[in-house]
């Protein structure tokens, strides 16, 4: 049977790049989706009316619905708002696709016609393994990644080509035990579910993607997020166990939740 798959698309303040994004969704890719949401996480922009009038113009095949959070939930509280939803309404896999235009789900596209992502519970994009292409990317960067990669690496004890490239597939079994509730909201998130993959044996495969940084804007504030996740690996070194099971989020949220703004199918 035709595996259910969803597509989550996180948005904040990405007015230009969302409608290239939605742009991406041709009718190839489609038919191995079943259904794309786009989580709008408050943006103060106008990318809320620029999808709907995207989506009103295209006649997509598979249902397109645009969510509002109910609060600034930051890009780790999104993925619980879709993974949740994902849980709830059946879906085999969820994808990731940020909205800022620098991946491409066109990457992930071989993958889906010969359905080797079934054989892993995390298939993750990296832009720092063999085949990938960097565009507009600096060395400096490059070598940072490259880093934190390799003592990712090293405390994970699994091989880490990439701490969060924006193109994503999970498996929702793997959701269902919530060990994602309690991560970081902001953009620490993807970090933390490195370390989740890797103490609960999650079997996990990468591959190449092409990324690229044109007109986008950046909300990493980089010296200081590097101190935070050395900060979160060595904690998860010293007590795996305590990690896991310990309260990362700055703010408790009991319950991660969304509004339906627009849907192309009523």
């Amino acid at each position: 049977m035709k595996n259910k798959i969803l597509l989550f698309i996180p948005m904040y303040n990405c007015e230009k790049q969302i409608v290239r994004v939605l742009g991406q969704l041709t009718d190839e890719v489609c038919e191995y989706l079943s259904e794309v949401i786009i989580i709008n996480n408050r943006s103060t922009d106008n990318g809320e009316q620029a999808v709907q009038d995207y989506l009103k113009e295209r006649n997509l095949p598979i249902k397109a619905t645009l969510f509002r959070n109910d609060d600034n939930y930051g890009l780790g509280g999104s993925h619980k708002v879709a993974f949740k939803y994902a849980m709830d309404n059946g879906f085999d896999y969820v994808i990731l696709l940020h909205g800022d235009d620098q991946g491409d789900i066109s990457n992930i596209l071989p993958y889906l016609k010969t359905g080797e992502y079934e054989n892993y519970d995390c298939f993750l994009g990296a832009r720092f393994i063999k085949g990938s292409k960097l565009q507009g990317y600096s060395k400096f960067r490059t070598f940072g990644n490259v880093v934190y990669n390799t003592l990712f690496s090293i405390g994970c004890g699994y091989k880490v080509y990439d701490l969060g490239s924006g193109l994503n597939m999970y498996n929702t079994n793997i959701l269902k035990n919530q060990f994602y509730y309690k991560y970081k909201d902001n953009l620490v998130f993807n970090y933390c579910m490195v370390m989740g993959q890797a103490y609960y044996k999650h079997k996990v495969k990468f591959f190449p993607i092409i990324w690229r940084e044109d007109d986008q804007v950046s909300n990493v504030k980089m010296v200081n997020q590097a101190m935070v996740v050395l900060k979160l690996l060595g904690s998860f070194i010293v007590n795996k166990k305590k990690f896991i099971e310990g309260e990362h989020r700055d703010r408790i949220i009991d319950n991660y939740t969304a509004q339906v703004v627009y849907t192309n199918q009523q």
